[in-house]
């Protein structure tokens, strides 16, 4: 665990940034400058308020001063970019030498109209893929079932087979471009579906590059998209580590998520600490599973969300990476640094959006992603200004990924490492947030882990509190949101919205149809019947979903053999 010094002793050490007679000094020059001109100007001009604090109710202090770093131990806390322990970005020379990964999140409708989507981002400069897949995909289902039914393409593409990956990808390099695929459950088929499509190109699974999200532990915990209990869930997860650590070196085989934790209604610090201990949780399965630290945890990524308190975030992230690198070399023992690195794609926050006035969603997503820019995020998703009316249209994705370019290009944010360290009050945030973070993780250890705070409803004890808390805020309007509690005006709504063409749905289940008549349904049976055994014992399932998709199984036929096997997951209720 995280080291805890006293904090006469950092100042006193050798390694203090300031001697103890200066940190003195400016003490008393504080309480001085307390007493005089500021109680004069509270006097005239009263503050705001009594109390000021972060979104996440982190208290913020008037002014910080070195008198806030005493306990500060540059090497040990803070060091260089690209070193132990990571404070100040993964890579040493950061956005001097390479952008972050732009990849705007993207589905809707059939395969044909998001592959147009596709093409269209890549040749207005985005430089990675990230597949949003519908309602019935994320739950595992064929669109002609009935589950299925008024769900068609909404909320990403429709995807039931091979059939309809390839065309999904029909044209992309995949070689070439890395994909991001939000998908958990049936995360593992999604992506045989991918590898399979990749091979008919003749491009070797060994040379595809992407990120899996495949992070089921959230889902228990904040967005709601399981269909297994917890174990088996887990269980499909590390096959996809340990395949992925075997035959695709390039591949992150999950992407561990505290961005639909932080939507649900979590503080910064409940975000870090429940998405920690998640990847934590896998760690230990993976280790369970026979893999050596250094074998998988290199390939291990984060998905965090970059909400809109501004300094709160960029400290998230630099508290982020800090954790997990002393967890990983202290408590894990990991040898090799890239062991010890947090790579973080983020987003920028939906539950920001405002369906009022939505055009002020453009200035919310700018300063979001400088705060992940500036938090040294290595990846990036930008929301659309239309997002809280329905999935974006074209001309707002292009404004989104516009402004990925422009914080890029044209702000200067990019041409130093970490310009906000050093900060008094970033360094002073950054170690709250990490403080009560680690304080998180240790009463999920104490309470036995991840998968006994699911069943007992501690997580979702914690972030209704939190989301009740904050409600509670806005509805006092002690927190303005511009144009919903403040500053609201009346008008028409004149922003253009995203239809989804439900004819189309009938175009993908005749498809789907016509698979089921012409394929070797001898050889779909076989292949089923092999991954059921394989799902009653203890083998690796990748292989043999590989078999059932390269044999045009559907999505909805291979997640019935879970289903049957594992059965389903009902939460017990808290409230």
């Amino acid at each position: 665990m995280l080291d805890q010094k006293d904090p006469q002793d950092k100042l006193t050490s050798q390694n203090a940034l300031y001697q103890p007679e200066a940190v003195n000094h400016i003490a008393g020059a504080l309480a001085e400058w307390e007493n005089g001109p500021v109680k004069k100007s509270n006097a005239r001009f009263p503050e705001r308020s009594k109390v000021f604090s972060t979104m996440s109710g982190v208290p913020i202090n008037r002014l910080y001063t070195p008198a806030d770093d005493i306990q500060r131990d540059f090497m040990q806390d803070i060091g260089f970019p690209g070193e132990y322990p990571y404070t100040r970005g993964v890579q040493p020379t950061m956005y001097r030498g390479k952008f972050w990964t732009m990849r705007m999140f993207a589905g809707f409708g059939t395969a044909e109209e998001t592959n147009r989507r596709f093409h269209y981002l890549l040749e207005n400069g985005q430089t990675g893929l990230s597949i949003a897949f519908d309602m019935p995909t994320l739950y595992g289902y064929d669109h002609d079932n009935d589950m299925a039914a008024g769900e068609f393409g909404k909320c990403g593409v429709a995807i039931s087979s091979l059939a309809d990956m390839e065309i999904l990808l029909d044209g992309i390099p995949l070689d070439q471009v890395t994909t991001s695929m939000t998908i958990n459950s049936p995360a593992a088929v999604i992506w045989a579906m991918y590898i399979a499509a990749a091979e008919k190109r003749g491009v070797p699974m060994a040379a595809l590059g992407g990120t899996l999200q495949n992070d089921i532990l959230k889902e228990y915990i904040a967005q709601k998209e399981y269909l297994f209990p917890p174990e088996p869930s887990v269980r499909l997860v590390i096959d996809t580590i340990e395949f992925g650590t075997k035959y695709m070196p390039k591949w992150n085989t999950i992407s561990i998520s505290g961005y639909h934790i932080r939507e649900a209604g979590a503080t910064a610090a409940q975000e870090l600490a429940f998405t920690l201990a998640d990847g934590l949780a896998y760690v230990d399965a993976s280790l369970e599973r026979g893999l050596t630290i250094d074998e998988f945890a290199p390939r291990l990524s984060f998905f965090f969300d970059v909400h809109s308190d501004f300094f709160e975030e960029v400290a998230k992230f630099r508290a982020a990476r800090r954790i997990w690198a002393r967890e990983m070399r202290e408590h894990y023992h990991a040898k090799d640094p890239r062991s010890w690195m947090l790579r973080t794609h983020a987003q920028t926050a939906g539950v920001s959006l405002t369906a009022q006035q939505p055009e002020n969603n453009v200035v919310r997503v700018a300063l979001q992603a400088m705060a992940a820019v500036l938090g040294g995020t290595n990846s990036l998703h930008t929301n659309s200004l239309d997002e809280a009316l329905a999935l974006p249209t074209e001309k707002a994705v292009l404004i989104a990924l516009r402004t990925q370019q422009i914080i890029a290009h044209e702000t200067g944010a990019t041409n130093t490492v970490d310009p906000l360290g050093g900060s008094y009050f970033v360094e002073a945030l950054t170690d709250e947030i990490e403080r009560q973070a680690v304080a998180y993780i240790q009463q999920i250890r104490d309470l036995g882990g991840v998968i006994p705070c699911i069943r007992n409803g501690y997580y979702q004890r914690e972030i209704s509190e939190s989301s009740y808390r904050f409600q509670q805020e806005v509805d006092r309007r002690e927190r303005i949101i511009v144009g919903v509690n403040e500053y609201a005006v009346e008008e028409p709504m004149a922003v253009p919205t995203l239809y989804i063409d439900m004819a189309k749905e009938k175009v993908h289940i005749e498809r789907l149809k016509k698979l089921r008549e012409t394929r070797d349904n001898a050889q779909v049976e076989k292949t089923l019947n092999a991954l059921r055994d394989a799902a009653k014992g203890t083998e690796n399932t990748m292989p043999f979903i590989l078999d059932a998709v390269r044999a045009y199984a559907t999505l909805g036929e291979i997640m019935n053999v879970f289903r049957d096997v594992f059965g389903p997951y009902i939460e017990s209720p808290i409230f």
